[in-house]
């Protein structure tokens, strides 16, 4: 095959490479004759292949096209997987094992069983056990909720030892 012929094929395969990932969602429907126009193919040097070697592109093109469409929504996949665990963190044992550190939403006044506390991430909790932390007001105090045993999170404010055990209602 002459240098004439090969560089509209050179630049059909870069362009191909270097294709971003949101190109390659689009599956390419038919080949590259009822993609283009006849100017385009034409400009591209497309029409001097001959028929198999307009086929065997076409065929790379196709198979291109799928891994790459492939690898975008394996992606896609891990991310909304990762997006669901850091989401339902504190839900029934649901999500990573990490403890939660946050604010408070508003102003803190001591533990109490049956309280709920709002954090700045949109997560709400519920104070369960009767631990009490009397005389304390802060406002917008920096809190680290830790997993404990058998799905069980402790809710702790920052500067302070005492722990109070919580469940995540929203």
């Amino acid at each position: 095959m002459s240098l004439a012929r090969r560089i509209p094929l050179l630049v059909c395969l870069t362009l191909a490479l270097t294709a971003t990932p949101a190109l390659a969602q689009r599956a390419v429907q038919g080949d590259l004759q009822s993609q283009m126009s006849a100017e385009q193919f034409k400009a591209a040097g497309l029409d001097k292949l001959t028929t198999s070697e307009l086929a065997s592109l076409n065929d790379w093109l196709q198979g291109k096209v799928a891994k790459e469409a492939a690898v975008v929504v394996e992606q896609a996949k891990e991310a909304g997987r990762q997006e669901i665990i850091v989401k339902n963190r504190g839900f029934f044992d649901f999500g990573s094992k990490e403890p939660i550190e946050s604010t408070l939403v508003g102003e803190f006044k001591g533990f109490s069983k049956g309280r709920i506390y709002t954090l700045a991430n949109g997560q709400e909790w519920e104070q369960t056990d009767a631990a009490s932390l009397s005389g304390v007001r802060k406002d917008a105090p920096k809190v680290k909720i830790k997993p404990g045993l058998v799905g069980v999170w402790y809710l702790q404010i920052d500067g302070y030892n005492t722990p109070a055990k919580v469940r995540r209602i929203k």
